[in-house]
């Protein structure tokens, strides 16, 4: 299948965002680089921070910072398709599977253990499969406006809609996309950052799919691979926080079932942030690093 990488230099001067590009080959009958930001001291407790749809680690550029600054070693990279990351050019080429395969790629080459994850959007859906696979290797957990769905309910009107557009549109406006869910204005600058690793229609496979394989049947097979997950997380007794924001209409609500079947969740200082959109990365970066930094610095590290 076609790969594209997007130039490099439609990443020059972005505004926050200075980290030295990693890469590292996901791919197992041909090369496949994902593209990652490691940041911050090398024997820090890690950070892993994943994003979702349709943005890059560039959400994170924020909270990368602090997070580094306070002594942990962030990692933060981009799903394939997205960001730096190469781009598979037919959407037949991601699946939830495929992208659950190159992150456990990643993870295992970077040998990452004791990982602190922060997730949000799709970066739940995938890390939090992760973590079902081999909960040994995480400490903690901040889930920001994310799930883990099993297809046992109806999809809503709004998102089947958003499942129509993201096939039928001409132009998918990425940067749009992100702003429409976003509480407060977002500067051109920052808007062209979020547009910057598709320079084409051609480049945004990755970013149309992802509406797509959302299980909303139950008889999908990665509905029931979900409902397997929920089995190890309903037994995961490590730091869990729900970080939620109050303006964002897609999960609202979403955190009362994370607190009522894991009990990691019992005792932490669970928090509806104010004023926080779907990206609340963009919204309240202070205060969601903030949480998670304090989650954190509690754990015991192997």
């Amino acid at each position: 299948m076609e790969i594209l990488k997007t130039p490099s230099s439609y990443f020059e001067n972005l505004p926050g965002y200075s980290f030295q590009p990693h890469y590292i080959n996901v791919g197992t009958q041909s090369d496949l680089n994902m593209h990652y930001v490691d940041y911050g001291p090398s024997d820090g407790p890690v950070i892993l921070m994943l994003h979702g749809e349709p943005s890059w680690s560039y959400l994170y550029r924020n909270m990368i910072n602090e997070a580094a600054a306070s002594g942990f070693r962030v990692i933060a990279p981009d799903l394939i398709g997205f960001g730096k990351s190469d781009k598979y050019v037919s959407q037949d080429a991601y699946t939830y599977a495929s992208h659950l395969d190159w992150l456990t790629r990643l993870i295992e080459k970077l040998q990452l253990s004791d990982i602190h994850l922060i997730c949000q959007d799709w970066g739940g859906l995938l890390g939090l499969r992760l973590l079902a696979e081999n909960p040994a290797m995480f400490a903690a957990v901040v889930a920001a406006n994310t799930m883990l769905p099993t297809g046992e309910y109806a999809p809503s009107k709004a998102f089947l809609a958003w499942q129509e557009y993201s096939q039928t549109t001409d132009k998918f406006d990425i940067a749009g996309i992100i702003q429409r869910a976003t509480h407060k204005d977002i500067i051109d600058e920052v808007i062209a950052a979020y547009n910057a690793p598709f320079p084409s229609e051609k480049y945004k496979a990755g970013a149309r799919k992802f509406p797509m394989l959302v299980p909303t049947r139950a008889d999908d097979p990665e509905a029931l691979n979900n409902k397997e997950a929920w089995k190890v997380l309903s037994q995961f007794k490590k730091p869990f926080l729900t970080a939620f924001s109050d303006q964002d209409p897609v999960t609202k609500g979403g955190e009362k079932l994370f607190q009522k079947l894991i009990p990691g969740c019992i005792g932490q200082p669970h928090t509806i942030i104010k004023n926080g959109g779907h990206f609340l990365q963009e919204d309240c970066s202070d205060e969601l690093v903030t949480l998670a930094i304090n989650c954190f610095r509690g754990c015991k590290h192997g």
